[in-house]
């Protein structure tokens, strides 16, 4: 019966090239609807208002804060212009209570305000600004918002695991700039972003041949460089550098050849967003060890294979978290003892035999590399949008990709840029590259805020 199960979840999850070619096909015409006037798709295509890359010349220090997920980072930048870049860097992460999570905006910013001011009074170097000036600080927050202007934007819902509701149609800027106000913080939030734009801001201002940047870690999401010109929806006068950043959203992406199981919809059913974020519920790091858990509560259920178990720890959502599927994916020892650890310290189910623990590999493989190829996929979307996907002399483009998930699942990584050049062809593929930015989003947020700087 186990073996039924896997074998079932197998052919379910298969995503054979032609499927993933219609994938991208439906991407990048999803793109294109989304940049009409009315913005008729599921790939929301939000203006981001940067015009303004980082050139590399900026100088001075700036600060960033990255709110995207159970954790924030504030971090500050001394920059050094052409010659030095970044002279001088210092970050601090700082874990977000669960309860602020589903509270209230005033607690949640209040806290957020509460560590950055630590931050700063904890840096000593920061004592002393450069001219009077006030600190200048980029706001990465990674969650869909729609922008007024650079530096203002209008929360349009929650995702992944927040839902405070008093947030949702206020200006997140306004929310922060009162918060740090109140702790007698001076600061000023010079832009707004998302951590995708972070991303392609940060490795652009170092490799111009940037053309994306993308998150693949709790969630998922993109941010592509487009001509002003190209954009419908645009209102005003076209900016000067003649390109404007668009932020895809596109973890919200549907596609009625995305290969979805029984395990999926039982998922999207029960959170706290059914029917939304589809693309995102079966590519990112928040549900991919939940996906696995409910397959092997399904085998416990039907059959003996994990001998008589009590099935309380197996039956608690999100008790499977991707870093323990990523481990045991891994395991390369011969008795897959590191299967046998996570079963027993996370599950509480001991002595499980080599043949149950093998079963269980296999299936953070099959869910693993679905959720890479159709991210490889999107990916091959961007590049079909912008024409990059095919062969032009002397033309380079790079992908900047952040996210635990890119970062820290080796086979997932692997099979994303695998299935990439399989999507592309040889020749193709020679002029893509993958690049993993660190910090991307983080540091991004502090280079617009030194770009977008009087």
């Amino acid at each position: 019966m186990a073996e039924q199960v896997v074998a079932e979840l197998r052919v379910r999850c298969e995503t054979p090239p032609s499927m993933l070619r219609e994938v991208a096909v439906e991407m990048a015409r999803e793109m294109g609807a989304g940049l009409e006037k009315d913005g008729g798709s599921r790939v929301k295509m939000l203006l981001s208002y940067v015009d303004k890359l980082p050139t590399g010349r900026e100088e001075g220090l700036f600060y960033g804060l990255d709110l995207g997920g159970t954790n924030f980072r504030v971090l500050k930048v001394q920059l050094g212009g052409n010659a030095k870049h970044v002279v001088d860097r210092d970050s601090r992460e700082v874990g977000i209570p669960p309860h602020l999570m589903s509270g209230s905006s005033s607690e949640l910013f209040g806290f957020i305000a509460s560590e950055l001011a630590k931050f700063v009074d904890d840096d000593e170097k920061c004592a002393n600004i450069s001219n009077g000036k006030k600190r200048e600080i980029g706001f990465t927050f990674s969650f869909p918002v729609k922008q007024r202007s650079v530096a203002s934007g209008t929360l349009v819902k929650w995702t992944k695991a927040f839902s405070i509701n008093d947030a949702v149609g206020e200006d997140v800027v306004a929310e922060l700039q009162t918060a740090m106000e109140k702790q007698g913080l001076d600061m000023h939030v010079a832009a707004l972003i998302n951590d995708a734009v972070g991303t392609l801001a940060g490795a652009r201002y170092y490799d111009k041949d940037v053309v994306a940047g993308v998150i693949f870690g709790t969630g998922t999401n993109a941010a592509y460089v487009e001509k002003a010109n190209a954009i419908p929806k645009w209102e005003g006068e076209l900016p000067h550098s003649g390109d404007m950043v668009i932020n895809m959203e596109w973890g919200n992406f549907f596609s009625s050849h995305l290969p979805i199981t029984e395990y999926d919809q039982e998922l999207d059913k029960e959170s706290l967003n059914p029917g939304e974020q589809i693309y995102e519920k079966l590519t990112s790091g928040m549900y991919l060890g939940e996906i696995v858990r409910r397959v092997l509560l399904k085998i416990s259920l039907q059959s003996a294979i994990f001998g008589d178990i009590d099935h309380t720890k197996l039956q608690t959502h999100f008790l499977l978290r991707t870093p323990h599927i990523s481990a045991m994916h891994h395991d390369e020892t011969s008795d897959l003892k590191i299967v046998a650890e996570n079963f027993e310290e996370n599950l509480e189910i001991t002595g499980t035999s080599l043949e149950a623990r093998k079963l269980v590999v296999e299936i953070c493989d099959i869910v693993a590399t679905r959720a890479a190829r159709l991210a490889a996929a999107g990916l091959a979307g961007i590049l079909m949008k912008i024409g990059r996907d095919h062969s032009v002399e002397d033309q380079r483009s790079v992908i900047a990709i952040d996210g635990g998930l890119f970062e820290h699942y080796t086979k997932f990584r692997r099979c994303l840029e695998t299935t990439l050049g399989e999507l592309l062809g040889d020749e193709a593929s020679k002029a893509v590259a993958i690049k993993h930015a660190d910090d991307g989003s983080g540091i991004g947020a502090a280079l617009i805020a030194a770009s977008q700087s009087q």
